[in-house]
């Protein structure tokens, strides 16, 4: 929803996801009264892989068919306060061996060799559960073998916290069948073979719940859709503090170095992360997207290592980015860091962790690009005109990112020179891409908007709108990181200490073709 040109609000309507992906990508939800028996009864081999099956692992601890005993005001409450996160009668493990059971029963009837799982909130622990613990137990195969992609909204890879201290006990009260399932030192049980829930990790063992081996997922078949509004999600949200969707906090909701999107969405509800157009553009692109794109910050100063032990008025200040991914012809934002979302790029954090680097890269933002035959081979399917050919075939890609500095002193901020709201540093990447003549593999341009006179999308490619020498395409090169190109920085970016002369974007482009099987 907007305000259009009158000054009123317009209304844009969403479908959902499972219905999209119906439209879009062809796919079926095949129910003939119970899901699970008509895939059973059908013949193997006989099913189409471009096919939709829901996991109701919830239905084993369902309580709809049955009376409910009476109980008082603060019983109820506490009931709708337990049932948000859980289900009495859940079990973690048991649901795990299920899913186990419906891959293998969709790959025999379908032909197809993987499969993606898409999961929200728990559904994703019940999917890593399955990955890294039953799989190894079952067969002792590795799940990559099963499954190509794994997509979670709104999942606890790190657990549950509660941002109040005294209100921990909530989490042990609600035991086994509660927000327990989420602790992380709980999660060691169903998530590691041959042990069981309620193990917990030895010290020595180092153990992350972030952290999925890559010899049986690799990460970089893992999207991790990261909600960052905790306002629109009822109770919960008042224990689980701000940096969150409303139940799972920000920073424990993905799995290390998988791909991210950040949208500011709640938990659940109608202005949910599911029920999202973010995060059905998310979904597609990672699942049918031709080619993966990482932009990454790079030839930033090193950061000092004795930085934790100057003097304070010797330190740096705390620098901030602001960052956002958009897609022409959406009419959303694809991901953002913003802080006024709880989430900038920590910019000093991520310099730190590269202390002995002097070319340090700091993650900006990754997608997927869809292959244009791919859309109009869609397009033709359906009887519709192919949109992109206005363009010649090219998407369209902006990045913009705004720095701001922060001064901080005895625990506080300190306001004396500081302008709310006012980057030392803002631009907007336009980034046009297309195939190129041989249909294999990409040719792009790129301008910084503060160079294109007049409405950007007048000039197509954007560099239409550059001196004639600026015109030419970006040129990508083979490196250990794929195909890369660079894009350096405008000049009064690089007047930033934290910046400096040789800060450039590192743009990083992968071909998916073949990786996996349609499933």
């Amino acid at each position: 929803m907007r305000v259009g040109g009158d000054g009123d609000p317009l209304f844009y309507q969403f479908e959902g996801p499972m219905l999209r992906l119906m439209v879009d990508e062809n796919y079926r939800l095949l129910v003939r009264g119970d899901q699970h028996q008509f895939l059973r009864d059908a013949a193997d081999g006989s099913l189409p892989m471009e096919s939709l099956w829901v996991y109701r692992f919830y239905d084993q601890a369902a309580t709809t068919f049955t009376e409910p005993a009476p109980e008082g005001v603060l019983a109820r409450l506490w009931g709708r306060l337990q049932q948000t996160v859980s289900a009495k009668g859940f079990d973690i493990d048991q649901a795990a061996a299920g899913l186990y059971d419906l891959v293998m029963l969709v790959r025999a009837k379908t032909g197809a060799e993987q499969v993606f799982l898409v999961a929200h909130s728990m559904g994703g622990l019940i999917c890593r559960s399955m990955i890294q613990k039953v799989c190894a137990e079952r067969d002792r195969r590795a799940a990559k073998d099963i499954v190509a992609r794994l997509f979670t909204y709104g999942t606890p890879h790190g657990g549950i916290a509660f941002e109040i201290g005294a209100l921990d006990w909530v989490q042990e009260a609600f035991g086994p069948a509660g927000s327990d399932i989420f602790s992380p030192a709980k999660m060691y049980g169903y998530l590691t073979p041959g042990k069981k829930f309620g193990d917990r990790p030895r010290p020595k063992d180092d153990w992350d719940p972030q952290a999925v081996d890559p010899k049986v997922l690799p990460a970089s078949r893992i999207f991790c859709l990261v909600g960052t509004n905790p306002e629109d999600y009822g109770e919960p949200r008042l224990v689980v503090g701000p940096k969150s969707d409303g139940l799972v906090r920000i920073e424990r909701a993905h799995v290390r170095g998988a791909h991210r999107a950040y949208v500011h969405r709640s938990h659940s509800g109608r202005y949910g992360e599911v029920n999202s157009e973010e995060g059905y553009q998310s979904l597609r692109r990672f699942l049918f997207g031709r080619w993966g794109a990482t932009v990454m910050l790079r030839g930033l100063p090193a950061y000092p290592s004795d930085m934790g032990t100057r003097p304070e008025e010797d330190r740096w200040p705390v620098w901030q980015a602001d960052m956002r991914l958009t897609v022409r012809g959406l009419p959303i934002v694809l991901s953002e860091q913003t802080a006024e979302h709880w989430c900038p790029i920590q910019i000093n954090e991520e310099l730190a962790r590269h202390v002995d680097t002097a070319d340090t890269p700091v993650p900006l933002a990754s997608t997927f690009l869809m292959d244009p035959r791919h859309e109009a081979e869609l397009a033709r399917e359906r009887h519709e005109e192919v949109g992109a050919a206005g363009h010649g075939g090219r998407l369209r890609y902006v990045l913009t990112l705004r720095v701001f500095k922060l001064v901080e002193s005895d625990g506080g901020f300190r306001f004396r020179e500081h302008l709310e709201q006012v980057p030392d540093w803002s631009d907007t990447l336009i980034v046009d891409v297309g195939t190129n003549e041989a249909g294999d593999g990409l040719t792009a341009w790129a301008a910084w908007n503060s160079e294109v006179r007049g409405a950007n999308d007048l000039n197509d490619p954007i560099t239409e709108g550059l001196p004639p020498e600026r015109r030419h395409a970006l040129t990508f090169e083979k490196d250990r990181d794929g195909q890369v190109c660079r894009v350096d920085l405008p000049v009064i970016a690089k007047s930033l200490p934290v910046l400096g002369e040789e800060a450039h974007l590192k743009i990083r482009i992968d071909d998916r073709l073949g990786e996996t099987t349609r499933a």
